[in-house]
């Protein structure tokens, strides 16, 4: 039940960050501002989530879980409801910050929540239900976000959010104990400006690359600035007492091939929600309905892989599921790049199809796996530093994209304009090339990798050291 409720929180945070965008040239009308000056409100969001969620640990501890799970509902919401009312860019901007603040807190304290309460050999189940709002909101995003703008108005868009909160609200109050640690360690403050600084110029970079034209400067720019304080922040972390992440989880081998190859793997699964649509649209000349229903087949498999995702990986184990699993769905990426305008639709909804089922796979035994071998005391740090990382490959699977796109346009002869089919096909190419070579951390692992969750073994190996 508690899984249930940080699915339904966090399936309310997914889709509103995907919903939005379709809403973006009514908005625009509303506040007499161009469509693209509105995607300021999204460049805000963003950039508050990258810079709060790394202190998201340390606040559950001072506070408690259930606490801080309901106070960033409340936030989430609260905005929600200032987003819909927002009369002018400057007011729907500030409310974007509030929701991202709130937001931050949703996403590493909900999974908090389900590893603290749910024993060791029922992880995989909980962490499963907790995973498919990533997989299925930026799937069923646009076209609600379409029909939304089409039958209702754009507000309606952030005030649905409200029941959904009040309902998670509930929820979390009757469902879920409040526990903090006795003594939470002093804040790191300088931690949290080098870990903030660092997601902030990384995201804030992303972004500008990503904008059409692209700020190639200052993003250049900030991507050293981003360099330079993981250096800053990785000394420091390991220097203080009582640092913001304590990179000591990086010694479980487990935890840490999810946050180096898995991570890898995240923005290969990442990119393809944001390649298909343009493909279809830009490339094949589908319209967005007809696009929407051919990605709907993807979400088909992230909900067909549920039920035997569990059963697998207590039969092979992670290292095993994770392998092969990678390589089936490295291969369906690279199908989808050799996918043509006149590819009959039914060959394409079943390779649509088979890619969800991988990616969901893939998702929730990456996930799974990365609190397998985590102590306790460690798993506030851990879900914060886990969750900091994901939130850094959503934003780059996209910007990735964009960047693989331009790099297609320019060796092809072309600089700028409409992608083509070609352009999209190279991206597919290398995303596919991207996920293979992230098995190789991944290779490394024992058999009996995170068998505590999996149960694929009776007698495992201790977590072992990077």
């Amino acid at each position: 039940m508690v899984a249930l409720l940080v699915a339904g929180a966090l399936f309310m945070e997914n889709l509103d960050g995907t919903i939005i965008a379709t809403g973006l040239p009514k908005i625009g009308q509303a506040f007499h501002v161009a469509a693209v000056d509105v995607n300021v409100g999204m460049t805000a969001y963003l950039l508050a989530v990258a810079v709060f969620i790394p202190i998201s640990g340390w606040v559950a501890d001072r506070w408690g879980a259930r606490t801080v799970f309901g106070s960033a509902i409340v936030v989430f919401t609260l905005a929600s409801v200032l987003c819909g009312i927002s009369q002018n860019l400057w007011e729907f901007t500030l409310a974007r910050v509030l929701q991202g603040i709130g937001g931050a807190m949703m996403v590493p304290v909900g999974r908090l929540m389900v590893v603290r309460v749910t024993p060791k050999d029922q992880i995989m189940m909980a962490i499963a239900w907790t995973i498919w709002p990533a997989l299925v909101a930026p799937i069923l995003g646009p076209p609600l976000g379409g029909f939304i703008v089409d039958h209702w108005s754009w507000r309606w868009i952030f005030l649905l959010n409200v029941p959904i909160g009040i309902g998670c609200l509930i929820a979390n109050w009757v469902l879920v104990k409040n526990t903090h640690e006795e003594r939470p360690p002093v804040f790191d403050f300088l931690g949290f400006l080098l870990v903030g600084g660092t997601c902030f110029s990384l995201v804030y970079a992303m972004e500008l690359i990503g904008r059409e034209p692209a700020n190639w400067r200052f993003g250049g720019i900030l991507f050293v600035v981003s360099a330079a304080c993981v250096v800053l922040s990785r000394r420091h972390l390991r220097r203080v007492p009582n640092p913001l992440f304590d990179l000591e989880v990086l010694r479980i081998r487990t935890f840490s091939a999810v946050m180096w190859g898995g991570s890898a793997f995240r923005v290969a699964i990442f990119m393809a929600p944001f390649l298909l649509p343009l493909m279809f649209q830009l490339g094949f000349g589908l319209n967005a309905f007809q696009s929407g229903s051919l990605t709907l087949a993807v979400f088909a498999g992230n909900l067909a892989m549920k039920p035997v995702t569990t059963p697998l990986l207590r039969r092979f184990g992670f290292r095993t599921v994770l392998l092969w699993n990678g390589v089936l769905t490295a291969g369906t990426l690279l199908w989808c790049g050799l996918l043509q305008p006149w590819t009959p639709h039914w060959l394409v909804l079943i390779v649509l199809f088979l890619s969800g089922l991988g990616r969901s796979m893939q998702l929730t035994s990456l996930t799974t796996m990365g609190y397998a071998d985590l102590p306790k005391e460690k798993m506030s740090t851990g879900s914060a530093f886990a969750s900091t990382v994901q939130q850094m490959t959503v934003g780059g699977g996209v910007a990735f994209g964009v960047l693989l796109l331009r790099g297609s346009a320019v060796l092809h002869g072309r600089h700028g304009g409409t992608p083509q089919v070609i352009d999209f096909r190279w991206a597919f190419y290398v995303v596919a090339a991207l996920g293979l070579i992230s098995l190789l951390d991944v290779r490394t692992l024992p058999h009996s990798a995170g068998a505590a969750v999996s149960g694929h073994l009776v007698e495992h190996e201790e977590p072992v050291e990077a």
